[in-house]
């Protein structure tokens, strides 16, 4: 596996591919189990894998306890990201809720015991919620970065304006958003900014919840199906993109996930592979030997592209 740094400040040494813990542990009724999980973190260090992507939320912090235990005694070894607001408790408090200072605090601190270390690497707000002020968000992350529980402060679907703003206020490394050639709307806004700031980006969903592996159509289940229920149906778009990953995979005898996955291991960023089963993850991790050529990434950047929207269609009218 090919390492590069994180952001354009750091000089953190990362691996191309970051492994998402999403699915380690069962309580929520479904996952992998603490043995299957380990298989799959042995793995991914085996290929020489060192970024691990994780909540407090996953598992009902079952994934925290699993990647815990399996980091003992090579815990400096490894970059670790996690992340915070829903908290870990099925169903929190209102005052453990959020990401105001007081539910930072207690989230980190619970973390901690279950990561079995005393510093988290990268630490994030999950997700906006709406009502913590951009203020107060910088404030706390910067108090745990001076008082050593985490390195580095991320931020994790967060809108460009608001990200913006924290990362002014204080230090700010690294930036996760969704990503793939189904999802490119972080190219308006959020793609430029963190350029901006030097952040390092973290791309989760790179196979858009298995679409993008194109078992739907053979009438295989997955996130998708499980969650909507409805007949699976492609509009246009997604059509050609999934048409034109099968006739490219068949080139190079692999499969559409695969080319998929490796169209995202073309950008300036870090792919998250979360997968299930040790199965899973040695088909996605292979597709770092596959090197698409130049057409093929141009084809999949244009059937993929979106419009920007204004005002950049505008600038770019104007600026030729």
């Amino acid at each position: 596996m090919k390492y590069k740094i994180f952001g354009s400040k750091t000089g953190l040494h990362a691996s191309e591919i970051i492994l998402g813990a999403a699915n380690f542990g069962t309580k929520k009724g479904y996952g992998a189990d603490p043995d299957e999980s380990k298989k799959i973190l042995t793995a991914y260090a085996d290929a020489g894998g060192n970024f691990i992507d994780i909540s407090d939320v996953y598992q009902f912090g079952e994934a925290e306890e699993i990647v815990g235990n399996y980091l003992k005694g090579q815990r400096n070894n490894f970059i670790v990201c996690s992340k915070y607001t829903r908290s870990s408790d099925p169903n929190p408090a209102i005052s453990n809720f959020g990401n105001n200072r007081k539910s930072m605090r207690q989230a980190v601190e619970q973390s901690l015991k279950r990561l079995k270390t005393d510093y988290i690497d990268i630490y994030m707000p999950h997700y906006d919620d709406g009502v913590t002020s951009w203020e107060e968000i910088a404030l706390g992350l910067q108090d745990l970065v001076s008082e050593g529980k985490i390195v580095y402060a991320g931020l994790s679907n967060f809108p460009a304006w608001k990200a913006s703003a924290i990362a002014s206020a204080t230090k700010v490394t690294a930036l996760q958003i969704e990503y793939s050639l189904l999802q490119r709307t972080a190219d308006r806004e959020l793609m430029p900014m963190a350029k901006e700031f030097g952040l390092g980006v973290m791309m989760y969903s790179p196979l858009a919840g298995g679409l993008l592996t194109a078992k739907y159509r053979k009438g295989e289940a997955g996130r998708i199906s499980h969650s909507s229920g409805a007949d699976y149906s492609e509009d246009e778009k997604t059509k050609l993109i999934i048409d034109e990953l099968v006739l490219i995979a068949e080139k190079y005898e692999t499969t559409p996930g695969q080319i998929a996955f490796a169209w995202n291991l073309s950008k300036e960023a870090f792919p998250l592979l979360g997968a299930r089963n040790i199965n899973q993850f040695e088909q996605i991790i292979s597709a770092t030997e596959i090197n698409l050529t130049a057409d093929e990434l141009t084809k999949l950047d244009a059937l993929s592209s979106i419009s920007l929207g204004y005002p950049h269609d505008l600038l770019n009218t104007v600026r030729g």
